[in-house]
């Protein structure tokens, strides 16, 4: 194994070298190697030539510097990209931390509880140097309102200490240039869903003669930087196509009135593919004796696994839709196939159909969700990565040649039809934000009484079939 150190590193002429060495001299547990991703963020104190000197004599430094100071969040960034260790750290580039308890930050990690680590200075560590009141209870306010926002329980937000899985880190996408960077990746794990341990870490802080640099505009940015980050998910490096999944987990009464529809239709043991992040299974999975959820995207299998990682009826199985030898590893038959927004991201969603045949008992029922109406098609979704909408005919025509009986559909979501239809087709718009979708979950108990007498399809359709 390898650990990446990542170290930001600006005008530490006095402390850099010393620090470094520590770092390169810290023990690590057993059969794990190291490097160092040093960005200098545009040293001008002498600093760079420390740094360039050290690159020369330690094969396991690797220096990238920019060209102009950008701040720490943004050399982090940059450290980021580079890193190819299987977990990462951040460790700054002065004397306040120390290197030698990497192998605790460590633990949880590698016994495979931890997706991340925070080290807190405010645990019963082995020694904490005494500071001035005012910057340690910044420090806890701010963890505080960070904890109010994001849900967690942790005492310390802002330490520098954070370790990561590497594959995970590389996956959120870091905005802040500054030191906004520990407030936005705080936010962003919890959104994520990460299981985040803390553990207690000595801390020597060096006060502003001595160096440091954060101050209170930096505070009054930090708070700023968590409400961005609440009110926008912005959670993923890549534009995934099924990013509305995070969104989903947001609306619960949305969520509600679908579960409400689906539940009743399914059987004892169900296969539910393309479960994304898990935001449906978790109201369906119920008392059922089996419930199996599939899903291709390894970032949304992680969410899954830690989702249900302590729920025995539950199983988290790798499946991409596409793929017939995926559903071989499949123990079943079930009773039921749960496929929601699934269909329309597949090139051949007849074959999809086909398989999910095949893994169903004799009158075994499926379930579908697919967005409807071709005429709705526009920037929304192709940003989801929708390749078409169904009609109804054309998706019952589907069914029926897969080899199933068409039980009955409902329409689903007739005044979000109207929405989409301005937003996507008219003016042009690519994501649905979060306000947006804050609003139209407090008003679902409105659109659902206006279901059944609207004269027009739905934005959704629901099909129940059964296996013949």
């Amino acid at each position: 194994m390898k650990l990446s150190i990542l170290i930001p590193v600006y005008n530490e002429r006095a402390v850099a070298e010393r620090s470094l060495r520590q770092v390169l001299a810290a023990p690590l547990p057993e059969n794990m190697d190291r490097e160092l991703i040093i960005v200098d963020d545009c040293s001008t104190d002498g600093t760079s030539l420390i740094l360039q000197r050290l690159a020369q004599e330690d094969p396991r430094i690797r220096l990238f510097r920019h060209e102009v100071n950008r701040g720490k969040g943004a050399a982090v960034r940059s450290a980021i990209e580079q890193a190819s260790g299987d977990f990462c750290i951040v460790q700054d580039a002065d004397l306040e931390y120390d290197p030698n308890e990497y192998p605790v930050l460590l633990k949880p990690m590698l016994s495979g509880h931890a997706d991340a680590v925070f080290g807190s200075r405010y645990l019963a560590g082995v020694q904490t140097r005494v500071l001035p009141f005012w910057h340690s209870r910044i420090n806890k306010y701010l963890t505080l309102i960070s904890n109010m926002f994001s849900n967690l329980n942790l005492t310390d937000m802002e330490t520098c200490y954070k370790v990561f899985r590497t594959d995970l880190l590389k996956s959120i996408p870091v905005r802040s240039d500054r030191f906004g960077f520990e407030p936005e990746i705080t936010m962003k794990c919890s959104k994520r869903r990460l299981r985040i341990y803390e553990v207690p870490i000595s801390y020597h802080g060096r006060t502003y003669e001595e160096g440091k640099k954060i101050g209170w505009k930096d505070g009054v940015k930090a708070l700023l930087v968590i409400i961005r980050f609440w009110l926008i998910d912005d959670l993923y490096q890549q534009p995934y196509g099924r990013m509305f999944l995070n969104n989903l987990a947001g609306t619960p009464q949305y969520l509600n009135w679908l579960t409400r529809l689906i539940r009743p239709e399914l059987g004892d043991t169900v296969l539910e593919i393309g479960a994304g992040i898990g935001a449906l299974s978790g109201q369906l999975m119920g008392k059922r004796r089996r419930y199996v959820v599939a899903e291709s995207e390894p970032l949304y299998l992680h969410a899954l696994w830690n989702r249900f990682l302590r729920t025995p009826n539950v199983e988290v199985k790798q499946l991409d839709p596409a793929k017939a030898d995926d559903y071989l590893d499949l123990e079943g038959p079930f009773e039921s196939a749960l496929c929601v927004n699934v269909l329309e991201s597949q090139d051949k969603p007849e074959q999809v159909l086909a398989r999910l045949h095949g893994a169903l008992t004799p009158q075994g029922k499926l379930v579908l969700l697919v967005p409807q109406g071709p005429g709705l098609h526009g920037s929304l979704d192709r940003t989801l990565g929708h390749k078409q909408r169904f009609t109804r005919a054309a998706i019952e025509q589907q069914v029926r040649q897969a080899g199933f009986t068409v039980e009955r559909t409902i329409q689903l979501n007739k005044a979000g039809a109207v929405f989409w239809w301005v937003s996507s087709r008219v003016l042009g718009v690519e994501r649905l934000g979060k306000v947006f979708l804050k609003l139209f979950d407090k008003t679902v108990w409105l659109w659902r009484l206006l279901d059944p007498v609207l004269p027009w399809n739905g934005l959704s359709l629901i099909l129940i079939a059964r296996k013949s």
